[in-house]
């Protein structure tokens, strides 16, 4: 019951975090399906339907002229992976367990650790399910070539990490007024459907409709990495600055929010919900 604790390297410390991060991301992709790999599976037939439902769409509306000239699957696949990666970080870490939470009360465990994981387990099943999709499309339908995969791929980690930081600011907010950041989460994922600019590229906008997206960081990602990914697109309204800075300074905030809320929990807050 009682223990002496022995003061530990910075190395020791360091080894110590990364195993408690494997661990708890293990449990985190588990948590969806008793078995990881029906949880690759679930997220798998769910971009599946996505992309499947806006290939239908883009034919019948006769939509698919305003695509960039290029693989028009991969033109759908560039937006739909993006949102996917940002809301589902998003509600992944939003929806961590707070300094209340029952595996709190485990010495090694910190709400750090827990966000970090709930972040990387979301990241390993998007990358999972891109790798598998892509390499599907190219060896059984058709062979496709991206233009600048490296850039392309950090464009996807730009996203999780924006959405990443949205989720640590949400997370922070929580315990003060879990229901305002329920349905702020929702909508925010919701307005992204149209938002996120995935069914479009800035270029082919006109400025005042241009101007109802700007604001959006997911928006200029989309936008820069199908510049990335498609040789005869070349972005000219958006940026990848904007959305790192944002997702700084949102970490940051959500970070110093984080850390005043674990100063003053209570075990109360979570009997609200």
């Amino acid at each position: 019951m009682f223990e002496t604790r022995r003061p530990r390297s910075t190395f020791i410390s360091a080894i110590t975090m990364v195993e408690l991060i494997y661990h708890s991301a293990v449990r985190s992709i588990r948590n969806t399906h008793g078995n990881a790999l029906m949880s690759i599976a679930l997220n798998l037939a769910q971009v599946g339907i996505m992309v499947l439902a806006f290939y239908v769409m883009f034919s019948l509306l006769g939509l698919r002229g305003a695509a960039i000239r290029g693989d028009f699957l991969l033109y759908i696949l560039s937006g739909i992976f993006l949102y996917m990666t940002h809301v589902k970080t998003l509600g992944a870490v939003a929806g961590s367990e707070g300094p209340s939470g029952a595996m709190m009360k485990h010495a090694p465990m910190n709400t750090m650790i827990q966000i970090l994981a709930n972040a990387f387990s979301t990241l390993y099943i998007q990358v999972l399910s891109l790798a598998v999709i892509l390499f599907g499309y190219h060896v059984a339908v058709t062979p496709f070539e991206v233009e600048f995969p490296a850039a392309t791929f950090g464009m996807l980690l730009l996203a999780w990490f924006t959405g990443a930081a949205l989720g640590v600011v949400m997370l922070a907010i929580k315990p003060w007024a879990p229901s305002l950041v329920s349905v702020t989460t929702t909508v925010y994922q919701r307005a992204n459907m149209i938002a996120s600019g995935k069914m479009f590229v800035a270029n082919m906008l006109p400025a005042d409709k241009r101007a109802l997206f700007d604001w959006n960081p997911l928006f200029h990602i989309i936008d820069q990495s199908r510049g990335f990914a498609f040789l005869n697109y070349n972005p000219r309204y958006s940026n990848w600055e904007y959305p790192l800075y944002m997702g700084i300074a949102f970490l940051m905030i959500g970070l110093m929010g984080e850390f005043y809320t674990r100063r003053h929990v209570s075990a109360s807050w979570y009997a609200r919900r």
